[in-house]
């Protein structure tokens, strides 16, 4: 059967339309063209009770949502049957408008009522308001006539026959403000059953030809393989998960418990939002699968049913082959370009940077996943929204998802997916991976504690966001924080669970603009009126930056303030904040620290690191420009040569105003350099100990979060109990009475 030619089953009423090969989606909801052709299809058939598209997998629309479509062509067929467009229903002496009028109604009825009824819908009242100006604007009494005439014998007959069809009557209250091409009214109501394959995903079974296996190493019950590809710098990530190797009784039990699962698959989409939903698909399907397996005289032993039950979850309430990538730790971003079906998904690799993979989705795979986001996350994906980012939690972590779809990647669908690290980062796990040295750690910490407002920079892919997640484990559980983000990439809920004092706000993304959401700006002014908290902005990105510093500025905040920003140094920092968030100069000043983060590279090219390679203070005696007149300090640099950031002359010789400011506030640091200073390699030693008895002992988990935010608040009662003994914080007491407890409470001798 040629692609778009159909089956018609007259006994039945089902029209099973062939979409393999075609260019356009199985999808009446999500393509106009698509829709088209169907109502094309309805149109030579007459009766019919189901439609199905064919592709790799089966769409049906059942019943009701195919009488829509019915009632839609009936009503073309009739506008033409009885000549509503003709010339014999107007007034004499109009014929000079008549061909105008014509061609505008037959694209109307012809083109955009079988591809956009809605929007068809739409433009017929939007030539009902045009004319009625006309009218009203008429030089003669002839014009006046032919326009009346024009209205009523044809405009409102078409009105009146549209308005009879229950797509219209559906839509109606949603028709103000309709823009054509946006599908999203149509994704409502059009929610076909699904009878998928599971080998949608194309994967290569063999690597290539001579290719060197460099590492290999399983996730769960899936194998990974890391082969350098001959005479090219690239790596292919090979993966084998269970499903690709399944035996056919096996599959064929599956294949039967997720068509049953398909056809009673929940209806409504806030069942399809719950956080429960993975649960109870997981136990509906193991039951299905049991059931299935004794219909069709199958063995399973229990761990073959848990299998199969994980695998079922996987793709029908989970993102496929996706989260078998998102499992994988070492896995930090997943890309699935445009056009789909023609490469492999991309990722970028821990130890192996950027590799190919073994999979290749097809485009019904990124159909389905697009759709299950746009379902979780609340935001629409369309013509008239092309981009949608989201942040949702797969299993084993979380992970942010940014996809764009035709009008901004004229290709299609394309999907690039950051992984979050299971956990929140610390300051002792950067340490370990070399990105800042103990001291920097030590700084950062007493800056934070100090109530300092840091600007973290840096370019995409830095590290950003996790240095500003490891900065928030420094304030201490009890004190409030207010965080405000437009994804939400923050590792909030961990810091929950280990009894931080948080208020979460999400405002509205500058690049989805999604209109339901609170703007930035207002966010911002709403965190202000919470009372005093620690403020942590994900990222500046627009015109919240000048509500933001002008809280700084004024005192409004008296507590840390944190966020990040992209820029490459101070000078692009300051230039970013006041040349293009129109930040006034004078607000700037607030800042005090601006930390950089970079992702470096090799002298060959092949690989890449991050690093942190400055801290600088934002000095306040400066007018015009702080590049000029010296109003950027570093306190820190980084050394290509040593791979490590060097404290300058001006930190090590107290020459920090901005330290030397915070220190004014404590009394026992106000003029006297030497014990600030001690106090932050105290806080340096305390981090390199962590680090090095964590590797010591092969206890990798003292260096997460858990364990550092422990490690934090007891080096705060500690410091207090030896300032009440001896009356100051004698650091090497403080450290070793921290040093006591540590190993007593993570069982180290």
């Amino acid at each position: 059967m040629a692609v778009c030619d159909y089956e018609y089953d007259q006994d039945t009423g089902k029209l099973r339309v062939n979409c393999l090969g075609c260019l356009f989606g199985a999808s009446i909801e999500d393509y106009d063209t698509c829709m088209s052709r169907v109502i094309d299809k309805v149109l030579e058939v007459k009766k019919v009770s189901s439609i199905i598209l064919a592709k790799e997998r089966e769409y049906e629309y059942d019943q009701k949502q195919t009488s829509l479509l019915v009632e839609i062509a009936r009503m073309i067929e009739e506008i033409v049957r009885e000549r509503v467009i003709s010339l014999a229903n107007l007034e004499k002496g109009c014929e000079r408008y008549f061909p105008k009028w014509s061609a505008r109604l037959q694209y109307i009825v012809i083109n955009l009522l079988r591809k956009d009824p809605i929007g068809a819908y739409a433009e017929l009242l939007r030539d009902i308001r045009k004319i009625n100006i006309r009218i009203r604007k008429a030089r003669t009494k002839q014009e006046q006539l032919c326009f009346k005439s024009y209205k009523r014998n044809i405009l409102l007959l078409m009105k009146e026959k549209m308005e009879k069809a229950r797509l219209i009557k559906m839509t109606k209250p949603h028709i103000a403000g309709y823009h054509l091409g946006d599908r999203s009214l149509y994704r409502q109501i059009f929610t076909p059953s699904v009878r998928p394959n599971f080998m949608l995903t194309r994967y290569m079974i063999t690597p290539p030809e001579h290719a060197k296996s460099v590492e290999r190493y399983k996730v769960g019950d899936v194998d990974i393989e890391i082969f350098q590809i001959p005479d090219t710098t690239e790596h292919l990530y090979y993966i084998l998960p269970p499903e690709f190797r399944l035996s056919e009784e096996k599959y064929t039990v599956l294949d039967a418990a997720r068509r049953y699962m398909a056809s009673h698959r929940p209806k409504t989409a806030e069942f399809v939002k719950s956080e429960r939903v993975r649960e109870v698909f997981y136990n509906i399907g193991r039951d299905m699968i049991r059931e299935m397996a004794d219909h069709l005289g199958v063995h399973l032993s229990t761990p073959e049913l848990d299998q199969l039950a994980q695998i079922l979850t996987r793709y029908t309430a989970g993102l496929g082959v996706l989260e078998i990538l998102l499992k994988d730790e070492k896995v930090q971003d997943v890309y699935v370009n445009a056009p789909i079906e023609r490469t492999p998904i991309r990722i970028f690799h821990q130890d192996h940077e950027e590799c190919k993979t073994n999979l290749i989705p097809t485009m019904q795979d990124a159909e389905s996943w697009a759709t299950r986001l746009r379902i979780q996350s609340g935001r629409p994906l369309d013509e008239a929204n092309p981009v949608l980012d989201t942040d949702l939690g797969v299993p084993g972590g979380r992970a942010r998802f940014c996809v764009i779809t035709r009008t901004l990647s004229p290709a299609g669908l394309g999907f690039a997916i950051r992984r979050h690290r299971d956990k929140p980062w610390t300051l002792p796990l950067f340490i370990k991976a070399g990105m800042l040295d103990p001291l920097a750690a030590g700084l950062l910490s007493f800056i934070i504690d100090s109530a300092g407002a840091v600007l973290i920079a840096g370019g995409r892919s830095s590290g950003k966001t996790s240095l500003l997640a490891s900065l928030m484990l420094e304030i201490l559980p009890q004190t409030r924080a207010v965080i405000i983000e437009d994804t939400l990439e923050l590792p909030v809920e961990s810091m929950r669970e280990l009894k931080y004092n948080i208020q979460r706000l999400k405002s509205r993304s500058v690049i989805t603009m999604v209109e339901t959401e609170m703007a930035a700006d207002e966010a911002l002014r709403t965190a202000l009126r919470l009372g005093d908290s620690a403020l942590i902005v994900g990222e500046i990105r627009s015109k919240e930056a000048k509500a933001l510093w002008e809280a700084m500025r004024i005192g409004a905040l008296s507590n840390v303030v944190a966020g990040t920003i992209h820029g490459e140094s101070p000078a692009g920092v300051y230039d970013r904040v006041v040349n293009d968030l129109g930040v006034p100069p004078t607000s700037f000043k607030a800042t005090d620290i601006i930390p950089i983060c970079k992702m470096l590279r090799s002298a060959d090219g092949l690989h890449r690191f991050r690093r942190m390679t400055e801290i600088t203070e934002v000095r306040k005696e400066w007018s015009e420009n702080p590049v000029k007149e010296g109003g950027f300090v570093p306190l820190m640099l980084y050394s290509a040569k040593e791979d490590k950031l060097k404290p300058t002359d001006t930190l090590v010789n107290g020459e920090s105003e901005v330290l030397n400011r915070m220190a004014s506030y404590v009394k026992e640091w106000s003029g006297n350099w030497d014990a600030l200073w001690e106090n932050i390699k105290l806080r340096a030693k305390i981090k390199k100990t962590l680090v090095e008895i964590s590797e010591k002992a092969k206890k990798p988990g003292l260096l997460e979060a858990e364990w550092v935010t422990r490690s934090n608040s007891q080096y705060h009662l500690v410091a207090e109990s030896v300032r009440k003994e001896v009356g100051t914080l004698d650091p090497e007491m403080v450290y070793r009475e921290w040093l006591k407890w540590f190993k007593l409470a993570a069982k180290i001798s």
